[in-house]
């Protein structure tokens, strides 16, 4: 018998390939240059179908593992780490408690990944012009680099909650990790990053086992001549955002997994803000320059994230929940745009 969180997992999957296919289908038959108004309607729509899946997992969230007893409630609770209120004499309000969590589990994890991805817009700019790819093509590379994100983030965190489950102190170890790479980001926030084409780690690789064309052949992947197969930068450029996305993966799932150890959870939050990624980048790409302080805030996030992690235990004992964590992530971001934005019309003025 096929279980709920198959079932579950796998509409998910059927939903955001189905969308992703609409995106593929209708929107990249021409290679054509997303507008401000598209961007920000899909932005919008994306967000909206963020929200109302937190909405679905706050009134049936207890379908994902199939929760029928107070016994197995308990023991989801207990696996997963959930700051949860269980009244053994009372399964509906628990059941519900339950629900509410999950469903701000998700948002927090969502805003967390969707705030790192901001950092990840400004490396995708930067390859962009690195390599010289008109914007006309940038949709096509994005949507295509969605797909592959998918897939890694998949392994990734699925790995990930099968290393935490089995060695909890590695717990530990992403705090630390996530600490060092708030101080690197706050350290290294005004220093101008570069990237070299020819010393790019995908080039040399890609160079060395492949046949590599220099002109992007009306934005194709891939082309032959006279019997040989060829890449094009446009392919390059998509590997390279693939292998940062990889980078920034070790990252984001990480600080995901200090909000919740729910694998399930982790995905579906990860994944919504990925697919948000691609619309919010054509509407981020001309104006990031005007958030000054939007880094330092992201580095700030990383640490509180970092410590948390390494404070957990404590934390739970005097009562901090998921909704305080909820609350102080999106007052870093807050008080880091509004920051900017203040600093940004002195500027102008």
């Amino acid at each position: 018998m096929i279980s709920h969180e198959v079932i579950f997992f796998t509409g998910f999957l059927l939903f955001i390939g189905f969308m992703l296919a609409i995106d593929l289908g209708v929107f990249t038959k021409k290679n054509t240059e997303v507008s401000l108004k598209a961007a920000a309607f899909m932005s919008s729509l994306w967000v909206l179908l963020s929200l109302l899946f937190s909405v679905l997992l706050y009134y049936w969230g207890h379908e994902l593992h199939d929760i029928q007893s107070i016994q197995e409630l308990q023991d989801i609770v207990l696996k997963h780490k959930h700051s949860v209120n269980i009244i053994p004499d009372s399964f509906d309000v628990s059941l519900a408690n339950y629900r509410k969590n999950l469903a701000l589990e998700y948002l927090t994890g969502y805003v967390v990944e969707y705030a790192l991805s901001v950092d990840n817009i400004l490396v995708i700019v930067i390859l962009f012009s690195s390599f010289g790819i008109p914007e006309k093509y940038y949709h096509k590379v994005l949507v295509w680099g969605i797909l592959g994100a998918l897939i890694l983030r998949f392994i990734f965190i699925f790995i990930g909650a099968a290393l935490i489950a089995k060695f909890g102190w590695i717990l530990y170890v992403f705090g630390v990790f996530l600490i060092y790479t708030g101080i690197k980001i706050y350290l290294e926030r005004n220093k101008k990053e570069e990237v070299n084409p020819k010393d790019h780690p995908v080039v040399k690789f890609a160079s060395k086992y492949f046949n590599v064309s220099e002109s992007l052949q009306g934005g194709k992947f891939f082309f032959k001549q006279n019997g040989r197969l060829f890449i094009t930068p446009l392919f390059l450029v998509l590997m390279a955002i693939e292998f940062t996305d990889l980078i920034f993966a070790t990252d984001s799932i990480p600080a995901i997994f200090s909000v919740t150890r729910d694998p399930y959870i982790v995905f579906f939050s990860n994944i919504f803000a990925i697919l948000g990624l691609r619309s919010m980048f054509f509407l981020l790409v001309n104006v990031l320059d005007k958030f000054k302080y939007l880094e330092t805030g992201l580095a700030f996030l990383m640490v509180f994230i970092g410590a948390k992690m390494l404070l957990h235990d404590w934390l739970e004992i005097i009562g901090f929940t998921t909704t305080h964590s909820l609350l102080i992530i999106i007052g870093i971001l807050a008080i880091s745009v509004v920051a900017s934005l203040i600093a940004s019309k002195r500027t102008a003025t």
